[in-house]
């Protein structure tokens, strides 16, 4: 995990934005995974973004995941749903996501509207503590990994958890070909 430095995240709720502290307080005691497994980092606040952030603590993209928060349009109601990829690839929004919301069009939520929905900060959105009803769309990627580092809620920490956690999580829906390779810059 680079240069982290991790502590179990169920005793930092400081470095949790507070849904993600509430998940994490709440996580069922017969999980898969064990709420001492979910760890969180305190990081720099300005390298939160996943490339100045992979550099910066050593980590590499492939266990570096992100969430991105996507909506689309439907009979003039809003669906949103989360989509958790790895740091090499990128979400098919507009193919597999679309299909998967049933709705015409599906695009990355607007910032503003993506923070007042899940009171998390830009940049750190995780899936640990969205609406509940909302759809974690999860790249089969993600599960395979061993472990993987993701936002906490907020830009000054991240999670790092193993993969199959977030295939466990509420709502998550484990899906193969979420993504496709990002192509290289």
């Amino acid at each position: 995990m680079g240069t982290l430095k991790t502590e179990p995240a169920r005793t930092r709720p400081d470095l949790l934005a507070a849904p993600t502290a509430a998940a994490i307080e709440t996580w069922p005691t017969g999980a898969s995974v064990d709420v001492d497994e979910v760890l969180v980092a305190p990081i720099d606040a300005t390298l939160a973004d996943t490339a100045a952030f992979c550099e910066a603590y050593e980590v590499g993209l492939e266990i570096s995941a992100n969430c991105v928060v996507v909506a689309g349009k439907r009979d003039g109601v809003t669906r949103y749903a989360a989509c958790v990829i790895l740091a090499t690839t990128r979400a098919d929004v507009n193919g597999v996501v679309r299909k998967m919301l049933d709705v015409r069009k599906a695009s990355f939520a607007p910032m503003a509207e993506a923070v007042e929905l899940t009171g998390m900060e830009y940049g750190g959105i995780t899936p640990v503590g969205l609406p509940e009803d909302w759809p974690i769309l999860v790249d089969s990627r993600v599960v395979a990994a061993p472990h993987v580092i993701i936002g906490s809620g907020v830009r000054h920490s991240k999670i790092a958890l193993p993969g199959p956690a977030l295939g466990a999580l509420p709502n998550a829906q484990v899906v193969e070909g979420l993504a496709k390779e990002a192509p290289a810059s």
